[in-house]
């Protein structure tokens, strides 16, 4: 028991980060597949073209909510630069998810909702695993704050 307590210790700001990254990426993903399905049964777009403008949507709601919660903590770069940044980010991670929507819709020829909408989490999948590596890369910094540390035996901070 002490062992998971010191591991839980260890990567507790880890596993609160994620937790929260993980909220917001859940919530960015039923807004996501709402207006998929939407854009593309209810207005009739094409389904690469829905997953564009959904992807749209829900992108903008995920910078807000990693800006001012998952990641609040970080270094604020600006906000202009951020969501550069992170719609950059994004558009890189929505080739994953309109390569799987291509691919299953224009080689497999599989064009019912069922099919796409499994391609469709397939490729937020891959995209949301290169969407947190590169967020805590290049969007939402480290704090670059310095630490104190007590110098030892003299009750007297110094900056590391």
């Amino acid at each position: 028991m002490r062992f998971v307590r010191g591991l839980y210790h260890r990567f507790s700001s880890l596993l609160h980060e994620l937790t929260k990254f993980g909220a917001v990426g859940g919530l960015a993903f039923l807004l996501d597949t709402g207006a998929f399905n939407l854009f593309q049964l209810v207005v009739g777009l094409g389904p690469m073209t829905s997953k564009v403008f959904a992807t749209t949507i829900s992108t903008t709601f995920a910078y807000l909510g990693n800006r001012f919660w998952t990641f609040r903590h970080r270094e604020q770069s600006g906000l202009g630069r951020e969501y550069f940044l992170f719609f950059l980010l994004n558009g890189i991670a929505l080739l994953f998810g309109v390569l799987v929507i291509g691919f299953t819709a224009y080689t497999l020829k599989l064009e019912d909702p069922l099919s796409l909408n499994i391609a469709n989490i397939v490729g937020v999948g891959l995209g949301t695993l290169f969407r947190y590596w590169s967020y805590k890369k290049w969007v939402f910094l480290e704090a670059t704050t310095p630490i104190p540390a007590e110098l030892p035996g003299t009750g007297v901070t110094q900056d590391r």
